[in-house]
């Protein structure tokens, strides 16, 4: 057992004196990863000259996948696209292992065609795929961990919502003509309501002017602050993108799950990512005019805090408005064990991008697990 365990030390240390090309030409599984990594001469050169990083590495099954999926960027040789989706696989940050609690990782995604997100803080993200890790390995600037599968960058705003089937929000939003500058907005949190919570009060929705719509749309979205669930603090308040104050509330149910209220408003869906920040689905509409509704902790459904509003009787605003088309991965976020501190570059390069949320269940094959290193 004690020859054992020198021998892993050995193996170890041999692995972390490795450059990132030693440490990826010695697996095999990553051979396409090489060769278009020295397609992209600056992108290998920044993420050489980073420190204290992780890589998700796809294997040459993800490349596969990739390369057969009709219209996708590698297919078509769309080399600005394929650069951003191999920058964000680089996380900052010497990560060894992943868990189920939540953590925020910032990506080597700069702010860009793909993103529209400036780097505010520490609680950053990336998000996932439906991938698996297969091998881990460390090397001389952290650690690579081998996927079976490409994360997935971020869309906008609206396009997101289509995908989560949220049509009467997006619908609401042309309507009021805000479905482009929301989308170009920078550093968001988007609260966006269910379809059902439109048609609870879509009779009176219907005789609203375009500008009564929009200053409802607009109490919506905070301007200038991303916040995921883990920025929450019962009592927290922010600041809509028309200047009303939103009050955000935390409650602890039966079952010891924490529970997120925007006025009187549940958060039924948390943390689903964008490319300019991160949008939370809703139960209800908020009100601009009714800034001090509260939740009904205990009730299986709020009512509109829109009083003496009539419902109508299907789905509004969703006359010509697409239909999803994919999934969007939502739900659990997994926290990654850090040996090491926040990436740096020698280059003066820009600060790594957030852009998206790990899921547990997801890089794990379905299982939230504890992956130790």
């Amino acid at each position: 057992m004690q020859f054992r365990n020198l021998a892993l030390a050995a193996l170890a240390s041999a692995a972390y004196g490795q450059d990132l090309k030693t440490a990826l030409s010695n697996q095999p599984s990553l051979s396409n990863l090489t060769t278009y990594l020295n397609l992209f001469p600056s992108l290998l050169s920044q993420i050489s000259q980073m420190s204290n990083i992780t890589l998700l590495a796809p294997n040459n099954n993800a490349f596969e996948m990739a390369l057969n999926a009709s219209g996708g960027a590698f297919q078509n040789n769309d080399t600005s696209l394929i650069e951003a989706v191999l920058s964000y696989h680089v996380l900052n940050g010497s990560y060894s292992n992943f868990s189920s609690m939540p953590m925020f990782i910032p990506t080597a995604l700069g702010p860009g065609m793909y993103a529209n997100h400036q780097w505010l803080d520490n609680d950053l993200l990336w998000l996932f795929a439906n991938s698996t890790v297969t091998n881990s390995t460390n090397f001389t600037n952290g650690y690579i961990h081998i996927i079976d599968r490409f994360l997935t960058l971020p869309a906008n705003i609206t396009d997101t919502a289509v995908q989560l089937g949220l049509r009467s929000a997006v619908g609401a939003l042309q309507v009021a003509g805000l479905a482009s500058a929301v989308d170009m907005l920078e550093n968001v949190t988007c609260f966006i309501p269910q379809n059902e919570a439109f048609q609870a009060i879509g009779g009176t929705l219907a005789t609203d002017s375009q500008m009564d719509l929009s200053r409802i749309l607009e109490y919506h979205v905070v301007n200038g602050s991303v916040l995921y669930s883990t920025d929450i603090k019962n009592g927290t308040k922010v600041v809509s993108m028309n200047d009303l104050e939103l009050t955000i509330s935390t409650y602890m149910d039966k079952n010891g799950t924490e529970v997120i209220y925007v006025n009187s408003a549940k958060v039924v869906t948390p943390n689903v990512l964008v490319g300019n920040g991160v949008v939370h689905v809703i139960d209800n509409v908020l009100n601009p005019g009714n800034r001090t509704a509260v939740p009904n902790y205990t009730a299986t459904s709020d009512s509109p805090a829109f009083s003496g509003a009539s419902s109508a009787t299907g789905e509004v605003f969703t006359s010509g408005v697409a239909s999803a088309t994919t999934t969007v991965e939502t739900g659990a976020v997994a926290s990654a064990t850090a040996s090491g501190s926040s990436s740096s570059s020698s280059s003066g390069l820009a600060a790594p991008m957030a852009t998206g949320g790990l899921g547990a269940a997801a890089l794990f094959g379905g299982a939230a697990v504890l992956m130790n290193m």
